[in-house]
């Protein structure tokens, strides 16, 4: 273990999510980077997508992690009994909860025992919770920790805070080493959409915006790289029978080798509605490939950070495909601005600077 740990006291991440998805990799990610200098436990459901992730993907095979089983979420006594039996055996102080729903179990799993509990938010939530139900749920909560400047408002507005609650912004970073083969060159408009194939993700919206470039005669490859939503399907078949360019739009589903991807493609299009953080887009920043994307909630405070992205206003398709065809006529520029993009990620997005934030609110 590297020596940042300051001989703090074993801790646990938890991620109980059955889904695939951002949350989910953001979580397996801190789990392995806080590993590399201090003792973590990863606990997860059993035979989930996380579950597959630290048994079969290499780049997580430094986790240790612990499963649990169970049913539901709401009052889970799998989840207050699995989770509790982990802490006391491994003698584990220290607890960051990434999720939500099952706050409520894991409340009285805590109850009783000395836990300083981080809960990290990355995903933007629409009604407070403060009812007294959470505030007791929340009541021992030490640290809310945000991953954006705009999450932190969202949290004070939705969550309640205990009498010693405090609340810090800790901006993820990328676990795994950036992919920095060298861009095969091509005539060929080569556009990426990252991101779970479902509503209100954006990709009807990044797939509409490419109407533009087959009205002008551009050559372009649109690829989706994320899982599917099967209730999604038919409304996505829909949408590829209306368009004239089906043949140019690619679903290929999710893929392990999403840095490779990056470096595949000259255009990262993310037209996502409402994203709480968006680490495809921090991803595909610090590969340098040119983003576009609608200027809404976190996805703002990328451009703060000193990039160089396009950013057009929210739900705005015209501006999207007006924003879209400026970058492909000056392609060999904004390449060249987006490469200096690495450079600034290296620093801003170091794994190092996270796990050294968030070791400082462990005992």
């Amino acid at each position: 273990m590297n020596n940042i740990n300051q001989e703090k006291k074993p801790t646990a991440v938890i991620c109980l999510s059955h889904h695939t998805g951002g949350m989910e990799l953001a979580a397996t990610k801190l789990a392995k980077i806080l590993g590399t200098y201090i003792d973590v436990t990863y606990i997860i459901k059993q035979d989930t997508f996380i579950h597959n992730e630290c048994l079969n993907n290499p780049d997580y095979s430094s986790i240790e992690f612990e499963t649990i089983n169970f049913s539901t979420t709401m009052m889970s006594p799998g989840i207050i009994s699995g989770v509790r039996k982990i802490l006391q055996q491994k003698h584990i102080k220290n607890v960051i909860f990434v999720g939500a729903s099952e706050m409520k179990s894991l409340y009285f799993a805590f109850l009783g025992l000395d836990i300083n509990l981080i809960v990290r938010h990355g995903t933007i939530k629409s009604h407070p919770k403060k009812d007294w139900f959470h505030k007791l749920v929340y009541s021992k909560v030490v640290w809310h920790v945000a991953i954006s400047k705009y999450m932190l408002g969202n949290i004070e507005y939705i969550i309640p805070f205990g009498k010693n609650t405090k609340v810090k912004v800790i901006v993820p970073s990328l676990a795994n080493k950036l992919c920095m083969k060298e861009r095969t060159p091509s005539q060929q408009i080569r556009i990426l959409h990252a991101g779970r194939v479902t509503s209100g993700k954006g990709i009807d919206k990044a797939i509409l915006a490419c109407k533009i470039l087959y009205d002008n005669e551009i050559d372009f490859i649109f690829n989706n790289y994320g899982p599917h939503d099967q209730k999604y399907k038919e409304q996505l078949e829909s949408l590829l029978n209306s368009i004239s360019y089906k043949n140019h739009i690619h679903i290929n589903g999710f893929t392990n080798n999403i840095y490779e991807k990056y470096r595949e493609h000259d255009i990262f299009l993310f037209p996502t509605p409402d994203e709480g953080y968006g680490n495809v887009m921090m991803e595909s920043i610090s590969h340098g490939i040119i983003v576009l994307a609608f200027d809404n909630t976190a996805i703002s405070n990328f451009g703060e950070m000193g990039f160089h992205i396009h950013l057009v206003k929210d739900q705005d398709l015209s501006a999207l495909k007006e924003r879209l065809l400026y970058i492909v006529k000056n392609i060999t520029e904004e390449k060249k601005l987006a490469e200096k993009n690495i450079l600034i990620a290296k620093k801003v997005f170091s794994p190092k600077r996270e796990a050294e934030e968030y070791i400082s609110l462990l005992m």
